[in-house]
Protein backbone atom coordinates (compact mmCIF):
# COMPACT_ATOMS: atom_id res chain seq x y z
CA UNK A 1 0.00 0.00 0.00
CA UNK A 2 2.66 2.16 0.79
CA UNK A 3 4.31 1.21 -2.42
CA UNK A 4 1.14 2.69 -4.58
CA UNK A 5 1.06 5.92 -2.43
CA UNK A 6 4.76 6.40 -3.18
CA UNK A 7 4.18 5.48 -7.17
CA UNK A 8 1.17 8.01 -7.18
CA UNK A 9 2.84 10.68 -5.81
CA UNK A 10 5.87 10.49 -7.88
CA UNK A 11 3.10 10.60 -11.12
CA UNK A 12 2.06 13.44 -9.79
CA UNK A 13 4.81 15.30 -9.20
CA UNK A 14 6.01 14.56 -12.81
CA UNK A 15 3.06 15.49 -14.43
CA UNK A 16 2.49 18.57 -12.17
CA UNK A 17 6.62 19.63 -13.38
CA UNK A 18 5.39 18.83 -17.30
CA UNK A 19 2.37 21.30 -17.05
CA UNK A 20 4.80 24.17 -15.63
CA UNK A 21 7.06 23.31 -18.20
CA UNK A 22 4.24 23.54 -21.31
CA UNK A 23 3.49 26.82 -19.64
CA UNK A 24 6.24 28.44 -19.35
CA UNK A 25 7.24 27.02 -23.40
CA UNK A 26 5.18 29.24 -25.12
CA UNK A 27 6.61 29.58 -28.30
CA UNK A 28 5.84 25.81 -28.12
CA UNK A 29 4.43 24.40 -32.23
CA UNK A 30 4.62 21.41 -33.41
CA UNK A 31 4.17 22.76 -37.01
CA UNK A 32 5.27 25.62 -38.48
CA UNK A 33 4.15 26.82 -41.81
CA UNK A 34 6.43 28.05 -44.34
CA UNK A 35 5.86 30.06 -47.10
CA UNK A 36 7.31 26.91 -49.91
CA UNK A 37 4.88 24.35 -48.07
CA UNK A 38 1.92 26.83 -48.15
CA UNK A 39 2.72 26.96 -52.01
CA UNK A 40 2.92 22.97 -52.19
CA UNK A 41 -0.10 22.60 -49.82
CA UNK A 42 -2.38 24.67 -52.02
CA UNK A 43 -1.28 24.18 -55.40
CA UNK A 44 -1.91 20.23 -54.32
CA UNK A 45 -5.33 21.25 -52.69
CA UNK A 46 -6.56 23.17 -55.72
CA UNK A 47 -5.56 20.29 -58.29
CA UNK A 48 -7.10 17.72 -56.38
CA UNK A 49 -10.19 20.18 -56.18
CA UNK A 50 -9.99 20.62 -59.98
CA UNK A 51 -9.93 16.56 -60.65
CA UNK A 52 -12.61 15.88 -58.31
CA UNK A 53 -14.60 18.12 -60.04
CA UNK A 54 -13.79 17.52 -63.61
CA UNK A 55 -13.95 13.72 -62.99
CA UNK A 56 -15.72 13.01 -59.70
CA UNK A 57 -18.44 15.57 -59.19
CA UNK A 58 -19.82 15.37 -62.51
CA UNK A 59 -21.10 11.68 -61.88
CA UNK A 60 -21.99 12.38 -58.63
CA UNK A 61 -23.93 15.07 -59.37
CA UNK A 62 -25.37 13.05 -62.37
CA UNK A 63 -26.00 10.34 -59.92
CA UNK A 64 -27.56 12.49 -57.23
CA UNK A 65 -30.11 14.22 -60.40
CA UNK A 66 -30.68 10.37 -61.36
CA UNK A 67 -31.81 9.71 -57.97
CA UNK A 68 -33.94 12.93 -57.34
CA UNK A 69 -35.44 12.32 -60.72
CA UNK A 70 -36.01 8.61 -59.31
CA UNK A 71 -37.67 10.00 -56.57
CA UNK A 72 -39.88 12.60 -57.92
CA UNK A 73 -40.94 9.75 -60.50
CA UNK A 74 -41.93 7.46 -57.76
CA UNK A 75 -43.65 10.33 -55.56
CA UNK A 76 -45.56 11.00 -58.60
CA UNK A 77 -46.46 6.75 -59.72
CA UNK A 78 -47.07 7.09 -55.42
CA UNK A 79 -49.66 10.05 -55.71
CA UNK A 80 -51.24 8.74 -59.21
CA UNK A 81 -51.56 5.39 -57.82
CA UNK A 82 -53.46 6.65 -54.50
CA UNK A 83 -55.56 8.67 -56.54
CA UNK A 84 -56.28 5.77 -58.55
CA UNK A 85 -56.81 3.63 -55.36
CA UNK A 86 -59.48 6.60 -54.32
CA UNK A 87 -61.05 5.77 -57.80
CA UNK A 88 -61.20 2.12 -57.43
CA UNK A 89 -62.40 2.68 -53.91
CA UNK A 90 -65.03 4.86 -55.27
CA UNK A 91 -65.92 2.69 -58.04
CA UNK A 92 -66.17 -0.08 -55.00
CA UNK A 93 -68.96 1.63 -53.21
CA UNK A 94 -70.83 2.43 -55.77
CA UNK A 95 -70.86 -0.96 -57.53
CA UNK A 96 -71.25 -2.37 -53.69
CA UNK A 97 -74.91 0.16 -53.29
CA UNK A 98 -75.81 -0.98 -56.77
CA UNK A 99 -75.60 -4.51 -55.73
CA UNK A 100 -77.56 -4.11 -53.27
CA UNK A 101 -80.07 -2.41 -54.92
CA UNK A 102 -80.10 -5.30 -57.05
CA UNK A 103 -80.49 -7.88 -54.54
CA UNK A 104 -83.08 -6.03 -52.81
CA UNK A 105 -85.02 -5.49 -56.48
CA UNK A 106 -84.53 -9.08 -56.84
CA UNK A 107 -85.79 -10.08 -53.32
CA UNK A 108 -88.95 -7.39 -54.15
CA UNK A 109 -89.96 -9.72 -57.42
CA UNK A 110 -88.96 -12.83 -55.49
CA UNK A 111 -91.41 -12.05 -53.49
CA UNK A 112 -93.83 -10.51 -55.91
CA UNK A 113 -93.76 -13.90 -57.78
CA UNK A 114 -94.19 -15.95 -54.90
CA UNK A 115 -97.26 -14.00 -54.43
CA UNK A 116 -98.57 -14.35 -57.72
CA UNK A 117 -97.49 -18.43 -57.92
CA UNK A 118 -99.58 -18.44 -54.01
CA UNK A 119 -102.65 -16.38 -56.13
CA UNK A 120 -102.48 -18.65 -59.24
CA UNK A 121 -102.95 -21.63 -56.96
CA UNK A 122 -105.15 -20.63 -54.45
CA UNK A 123 -107.13 -19.81 -57.74
CA UNK A 124 -106.49 -22.97 -59.51
CA UNK A 125 -107.31 -24.92 -56.22
CA UNK A 126 -110.68 -22.93 -55.59
CA UNK A 127 -111.31 -23.53 -59.50
CA UNK A 128 -110.77 -27.19 -58.86
CA UNK A 129 -112.99 -27.34 -56.04
CA UNK A 130 -115.56 -25.54 -56.99
CA UNK A 131 -115.65 -28.03 -60.55
CA UNK A 132 -115.51 -31.14 -58.34
CA UNK A 133 -118.24 -29.98 -56.15
CA UNK A 134 -120.30 -29.43 -59.69
CA UNK A 135 -119.26 -32.39 -60.59
CA UNK A 136 -120.36 -34.26 -57.51
CA UNK A 137 -123.33 -32.17 -57.36
CA UNK A 138 -124.44 -33.85 -61.07
CA UNK A 139 -123.27 -36.86 -60.17
CA UNK A 140 -125.42 -37.02 -56.72
CA UNK A 141 -128.25 -35.69 -59.23
CA UNK A 142 -127.63 -38.31 -61.27
CA UNK A 143 -127.74 -40.86 -58.59
CA UNK A 144 -130.79 -39.34 -56.99
CA UNK A 145 -132.34 -39.68 -60.50
CA UNK A 146 -131.66 -43.21 -60.97
CA UNK A 147 -132.68 -44.39 -57.58
CA UNK A 148 -136.16 -42.01 -58.28
CA UNK A 149 -136.50 -43.86 -61.67
CA UNK A 150 -135.75 -47.31 -60.27
CA UNK A 151 -138.19 -46.44 -57.25
CA UNK A 152 -140.88 -46.01 -59.53
CA UNK A 153 -139.70 -48.79 -61.91
CA UNK A 154 -140.32 -50.90 -58.76
CA UNK A 155 -143.06 -49.79 -57.22
CA UNK A 156 -144.75 -49.55 -60.84
CA UNK A 157 -143.80 -53.97 -60.68
CA UNK A 158 -145.25 -54.03 -57.46
CA UNK A 159 -148.23 -52.10 -58.39
CA UNK A 160 -148.32 -53.99 -61.64
CA UNK A 161 -147.89 -57.27 -59.38
CA UNK A 162 -150.79 -56.21 -56.83
CA UNK A 163 -152.87 -55.31 -59.48
CA UNK A 164 -152.19 -58.20 -61.15
CA UNK A 165 -152.90 -60.24 -58.29
CA UNK A 166 -156.34 -58.79 -57.18
CA UNK A 167 -157.47 -58.83 -60.76
CA UNK A 168 -157.37 -62.35 -61.07
CA UNK A 169 -158.62 -62.63 -57.48
CA UNK A 170 -161.87 -60.97 -58.73
CA UNK A 171 -162.00 -62.12 -62.02
CA UNK A 172 -162.07 -65.70 -61.55
CA UNK A 173 -162.85 -67.18 -64.73
CA UNK A 174 -161.35 -66.83 -68.44
CA UNK A 175 -163.92 -65.72 -69.95
CA UNK A 176 -163.94 -62.90 -67.45
CA UNK A 177 -160.17 -62.11 -67.73
CA UNK A 178 -160.63 -62.04 -71.94
CA UNK A 179 -163.24 -59.96 -71.30
CA UNK A 180 -161.33 -57.46 -68.75
CA UNK A 181 -158.23 -57.60 -71.65
CA UNK A 182 -160.48 -56.61 -74.70
CA UNK A 183 -161.82 -53.91 -72.55
CA UNK A 184 -158.58 -52.40 -71.67
CA UNK A 185 -157.28 -52.82 -75.37
CA UNK A 186 -160.30 -50.57 -76.49
CA UNK A 187 -159.09 -47.78 -73.67
CA UNK A 188 -155.49 -47.95 -75.09
CA UNK A 189 -156.32 -47.27 -78.85
CA UNK A 190 -158.81 -44.28 -77.97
Amino acid sequence: MRREQSLISGLSSLVSKSYKMFLLDIDFAPMRPEIGLLFWTVLIFGILVFLLAKYGLGPISRGLKARGDAIDEALSSADTARAEMANLRAENEELLVQAREERTQMLRDAKEMKEQIIEDAKKRADDEYRKKVASAMEEISNRKMEMLIDVKNQSGKMALSIAEKVIRKELKGESEQVNFVNKLIEEINI
